[in-house]
């Protein structure tokens, strides 16, 4: 196999650092490029295979200050990025999106299928399907574009609602004991999955995630566990759970959102960690 050259447009973001180290004994050599001021410009993208953007904001999507933000670097800088890419003949443009383009989890059990339609519900989820409307009109023959909605990301060092968790099963002697169900993806897998995509010099929006479903007392008692923890999961709180799902926490927590299984299956493997390994993997000391 020759030697993938590989343009990552984010300097030290998490998935990108990651992929760098997943792949180092792959046939890829990788170049990061810092987006956050105008010199990326003036770069050379004609030398590279495929540019991967992993440059975004995805933190504080309920400020509304910060709402301008979030369009200028997710929607409008992601576009010039692939613009420059077609222009200087790279062959394949990777975005990565994600599952919240779709909006919020439910109470209920929410299945998301290729038929179910984009749906965003906060300034992240629609900056990011703007994003995906936009470089979509530049897609052609000589110019593959992948879009990546992966659900949530987890991983040593990752941040968001992981960690949060992980600190609750590391603390607390009870947790709720709650029936829902989340897609959610290792690194690894997700690592795995975008170098296959690469390999092959795939196009069109991809649905990676773990091979199991997974309900946030399930891997908080797991997490627990790898600290030598029992933590009593108990259903008494659920009453009050199910009362304050209007409140945007309670549904990252306890909500239900998942991919059909299908929407994830490809013609190449990408499952290297099973749940209870990357666990494992994201909780253990240095």
């Amino acid at each position: 196999m020759l030697m993938k050259k590989i343009l990552i447009t984010g300097k030290g973001s998490y998935i990108g650092r990651y992929f760098i180290d997943y792949t180092v004994n792959k046939e890829f050599d990788i170049t990061e490029l810092d987006v956050r001021n105008d010199s990326w410009k003036e770069h050379d993208f004609s030398q590279y295979d495929a540019v991967f953007h992993v440059a975004g904001i995805a933190h504080f999507s309920k400020d509304r200050s910060k709402k301008d933000l979030y369009y200028k670097v997710n929607t409008e800088l992601t576009y010039e990025v692939a613009k420059k890419a077609k222009q200087e003949r790279v062959s394949q443009f990777i975005f990565m999106s994600s599952i919240i383009v779709y909006g919020d989890s439910t109470s209920k059990e929410r299945i998301i299928t290729g038929a179910t339609t984009p749906k965003p519900t906060d300034f992240y989820g629609d900056s990011k399907w703007q994003a995906e409307l936009k470089i979509g009109t530049l897609k052609s023959n000589e110019f593959n574009i992948a879009v990546v909605r992966p659900p949530m990301v987890y991983g040593k060092g990752s941040k968001g609602n992981y960690p949060r968790l992980s600190k609750l099963a590391q603390s607390l002697p009870i947790f709720p004991k709650y029936e829902n169900q989340r897609s959610m993806i290792h690194i690894d897998n997700l690592c795995e999955f975008i170098a296959q995509i690469i390999i092959r010099r795939k196009d069109g929006i991809f649905f990676p995630q773990n091979k199991d479903y997974v309900s946030t007392s399930d891997l908080v008692k797991e997490i627990a566990l790898q600290h030598g923890r029992n933590i009593y999961l108990t259903k008494f709180f659920n009453i009050f759970i199910n009362l304050m799902f209007v409140n945007d926490n309670i549904k990252k927590l306890f909500g239900n959102l998942v991919y059909s299984k299908e929407l994830s299956e490809y013609d190449f493997e990408y499952q290297v960690r099973d749940f209870k390994t990357s666990i494992y993997l994201t909780e253990k000391e240095d």
